[in-house]
């Protein structure tokens, strides 16, 4: 059975159309998410015990996690899973607390000092959805860099099992890694109330964290109104870069570890080769694909994820770096016998993996590095989530008498040439006053 499509160096329109997200168009959803925001702003708590009613299927006597839910669930966790968990924070830990900036201060001429403050952010909500899996390593890769930047306040939405509770994993992981408070409340309703609050819940300065197609038109719609979101982001993908030497086991699995997200997720494969040698590693690729997803479950989302993925062949680097720089992946793979070679020619990717041993799941779960990265061709100007997704940087300036008097002139000349007397009158009556 043939997975994926093959096309040997495409370009033009065929290029563009091969390397188009299965995204369908979200007109009914950005409607309903808009009668959601727009009830719970309302109604707050209110609606939102009610929407946990019609869509998570539970009825709830309060959104908040109590420390007993907490206790229950530290005792669930298996020693194996905390020992995993505590393993990968350390190295996301780690990795993070070197991303912390330092201030500048700089006299840029006599007089007149410029500096920056690092100030993070007061109080930031991580949403983790509930879904096919429980993600209990986004809530290390959001909560530990909002700790290291140093926000007082962190809080997590996640919705409820039917049975009212939270997967023990996702509780022990926000305990560990510096959460707050945990909300049961999933959805674009859990947005809302973190956009704007209600009763139970405070609003927030910035919302983090992946959702389905209804979490991320909330996070948009918000974004647009009153509070700030990481990025846009769509459904997953990864794109692996290889050479006929590479393992074909290696690289299917690399593409099903990431299909397995979800049904609009997306797999792609460029092979740098000649035509015949390229289609002949993928046809290996094939057989691997066949064999693995024979031993492997959530068929239900590999199959549809593989089914709008692509294989693509080119001859010379700079075509497969051109390939890969319009796509902008999620996640780059890069399995070929110098990847050295190609890694300088990549501008746009959220997160790379060189060689044949940095598989895409060392990332998502424990290398270090943010899993939380631009899907559907934002990593052409986004970056993913890291410890400045979590601060702020205000600028100062402070001028002595001497600093305005040398650039008054300039300020003067520009004011006036913008017609904003005002602006020019502040310097023109500051240098008249005596020393």
């Amino acid at each position: 059975m043939a997975y994926l499509s093959r096309d040997f160096e495409p370009n033009g329109t065929l290029l563009d159309s091969l390397l188009t997200r299965n995204i369908p168009a979200g007109r009914e959803v950005e409607k309903i998410v808009s009668e959601v925001l727009a009830s719970v702003k309302k109604q707050g708590d209110t609606a939102l015990f009610a929407y946990e009613k019609t869509f998570d299927k539970v009825e709830l006597e309060t959104l908040i996690v109590s420390p007993l839910e907490f206790a229950i669930a530290e005792e669930q966790v298996s020693q194996y899973l905390k020992d995993a968990i505590q393993l990968a924070s350390d190295n996301i830990r780690s990795f993070h607390q070197v991303q912390m900036p330092k201030a500048e201060s700089l006299e840029v001429m006599e007089g007149v000092f410029l500096a920056r403050r690092i100030v993070p952010l007061d109080k930031v909500g991580l949403y983790i959805p509930g879904g096919t899996a429980p993600l209990f390593s986004t809530v290390l890769m959001l909560a530990i860099p909002a700790k290291v930047a140093g926000c007082k306040d962190i809080v997590l939405c996640t919705p409820p099992r039917q049975d009212g509770s939270v997967h023990p994993a996702i509780l022990y992981a926000a305990q560990q890694s510096g959460v707050g408070t945990v909300y049961k409340v999933g959805g674009a309703q859990a947005i809302a109330a973190l956009a704007y609050g209600t009763e139970t819940i405070d609003k927030v300065d910035k919302i983090f964290g992946p959702g389905n197609q209804y979490v991320m038109a909330a996070k948009i719609q918000v974004s647009s109104e009153c509070c700030s979101i990481d990025m846009p982001a769509g459904p997953s993908e990864v794109m692996v870069v290889a050479t006929p030497d590479a393992d074909p086991s290696f690289v299917a699995s690399d593409m099903l570890s990431q299909a397995e997200h979800g049904k609009d997720s997306q797999a792609m494969l460029v092979v740098q080769a000649d035509r015949e040698e390229g289609f002949a590693f993928i046809d290996k690729v094939e057989a691997e694909l066949s064999d693995q997803i024979a031993s492997l479950g959530r068929h239900e989302y590999l199959l549809p994820s593989l089914s709008h993925s692509h294989a693509l062949v080119a001859r010379q680097l700079e075509t497969v770096a051109s390939m890969v720089n319009a796509y902008g992946p999620e996640h780059l793979i890069i399995n070929t016998t110098d990847p050295g070679e190609l890694e300088p020619l990549i501008r746009n990717a959220g997160s790379l993996f060189l060689g044949p041993w940095s598989c895409e799941s060392a990332g998502d779960y424990a290398s270090g590095t943010n899993h939380t990265l631009p899907t559907n061709g934002w990593a052409h100007s986004y970056s993913g989530v890291s410890v400045d997704s979590f601060i702020k940087k205000l600028t100062i300036q402070t001028l002595t008498r001497k600093g305005l008097e040398n650039l008054g002139p300039t300020i003067e000349t520009m004011a006036e040439a913008e017609q904003l007397p005002a602006h020019k009158n502040a310097v023109t009556l500051r240098l008249g006053r005596k020393a």
